[in-house]
């Protein structure tokens, strides 16, 4: 662990890139792994916007245990030092695949979500928009969100497949990873495209890449040093930075 601790401490600009496996630690099953959800559906047409259009009960029925319910789920520690390090001032930015809003939970600040989240719903006819919590009382009571003023369906502004990324977040993802001098990558095996070229800017700038996952990803052989356990990694840096506890000390 010493190499990961001395990348973390003499880094300008350290940016972390999560991916699905950074949840599980917090309960939330992958999408894709052995035990993933896209075992239990359709995946094709779960995040389809133009199924979604044709029939949005289906993203409800299936989704309602999955985004609705995430009031029930806590960060894991992977998500608790992640916010510490950015309030002490040793990660600047967190990039992230997942749409479970735990990053924010946790306490990070900075974070940019690649593919959107339920945090904010759309009337996907006029627009209108709902928050969260207003939303997954109605889907938990078995009901269809619609808008109140149009009656039209209500969408999550998550990305679906058929949607284009947030230009917005995406540019600045981009920024953050292209001068960053260390991009740690944890939890996501890289994919999911276009998300998962976004370590490559920080490659491409002269920047290191470390990884934190249990199977492998296309950029293995860029590393400058390769980890798979997120828990054991991340208990370690805990423990490093935070003498045992998540109050870090600042970095000059």
């Amino acid at each position: 662990m010493k190499t990961l601790l001395n990348y973390i401490k003499n880094a300008s600009h350290c940016v972390a890139f999560t991916g699905a496996g950074v949840s599980t630690l917090s309960g939330i099953p992958d999408f894709r792994g052995k035990q993933g959800l896209y075992n239990s559906f359709d995946a094709d047409k779960l995040f389809d916007y133009d199924y979604f259009l044709e029939n949005p009960a289906y993203f409800y029925e299936k989704s309602k245990d999955i985004i609705y319910n995430l009031d029930s789920k806590k960060p894991s520690v992977v998500h608790e030092v992640c916010a510490s390090l950015e309030k002490a001032g040793l990660i600047k930015a967190l990039i992230t695949q997942n749409i479970d809003l735990l990053h924010s939970k946790a306490g990070s600040c900075n974070v940019y979500e690649i593919h959107g989240s339920p945090r904010v719903h759309t009337c996907v006819s006029c627009r209108r928009t709902y928050q969260y919590d207003e939303i997954a009382q109605i889907v938990k009571s078995g009901a269809l969100p619609h808008c109140f003023a149009c009656k039209g369906i209500v969408k999550p502004d998550i990305t679906f497949f058929g949607e284009m990324l947030n230009e917005t977040v995406l540019r600045g993802a981009v920024a953050e990873a292209s001068k960053a001098d260390l991009i740690i990558v944890c939890g996501t095996s890289l994919v999911v495209q276009p998300a998962a070229s976004i370590p490559e800017y920080t490659i491409d700038n002269g920047g290191a890449l470390i990884i934190i996952n249990d199977s492998p990803t296309p950029l293995d052989h860029y590393c400058e040093a390769r980890y798979y356990s997120l828990n054991d990694s991340f208990v370690e840096l805990r423990n490093e930075f935070g003498h045992g506890n998540t109050e870090f000390v600042e970095k000059d």
